[in-house]
Formats: C-alpha cells, structure tokens, sequence
C-alpha cells in the first residue's frame, strides 16, 4: 500500500509541474531554474519509489540537502508571494509561517523520500 501511496504523490507532483510547464506559469529566470532543479530530486524520489539504484547514496546526500535547501529559499525569500490577493492581508510573519507549512505539506513528503533513499 506504501508503494502505492508513493506511486501517487510522484505522478501529483510530476503531473502538476507539466500542467505549470504547459501553461506558461515559467514565466522568470528563477522559476525556470526551480523546474530544472526540481527535476532532480523528482529522480531520487523515482530511484526510492521503484528501489533502483540511481546514483549512488554520497550523491543523493550532496543533491538533497542542495535541492532542500534551493527549494526552501526559493519559497520562503525569491518567489515573492507578497502580491498573491489571498495572502494580501496577512502580517508578513503570518504569511511566512503560511508559506512554511504549505512547503512542509506540499514538498515534505518528496524531501522524506528522497533522505531515505540516500541515508537507508
């Protein structure tokens, strides 16, 4: 059921990165950099979901941390939710801890994956 479970995540998260790629949400030079390096991790999580071995684990190790720690500056600092009209109204300390909790929700699971597959 595990496999299974994690089967799904992995199509949400590839599914809903191509609808963005298909619809143009790519718009600056950092968000395009965000898809290519969110790529990445996508393939480690491949590698754990279906028990190959891509890579060795020392990779997956520099590769984690570096894809863990883009993807959380990019959510919390460069992506610049200020101007989102759901968000407007918040204290800029409630929308940061928002944004945190959404990135926990969205990308921890990948992240969980991914450690388990370079650290098992």
């Amino acid at each position: 059921m595990a496999d299974f479970l994690w089967t799904i995540y992995l199509g949400l998260l590839a599914t809903a990165s191509l609808a963005f790629l298909i619809k143009g949400k790519y718009k600056t030079k950092l968000s395009k950099i965000d898809f290519v390096v969110s790529i990445i991790p996508w393939i480690g999580l491949f590698g754990y979901v279906t028990e190959t071995a891509i890579l060795n684990p020392a990779a997956w190790k520099i590769i984690g941390v570096a894809a863990f720690v883009w993807d959380l500056t990019f959510t919390m600092l460069l992506k610049g939710y200020e101007g989102e009209e759901i968000l407007d109204e918040m204290p800029v300390l409630a929308r940061r801890i928002w944004m945190l909790a959404t990135f926990a929700v969205m990308v921890g699971p990948l992240y969980y994956g991914l450690f388990r597959y370079a650290f098992g």
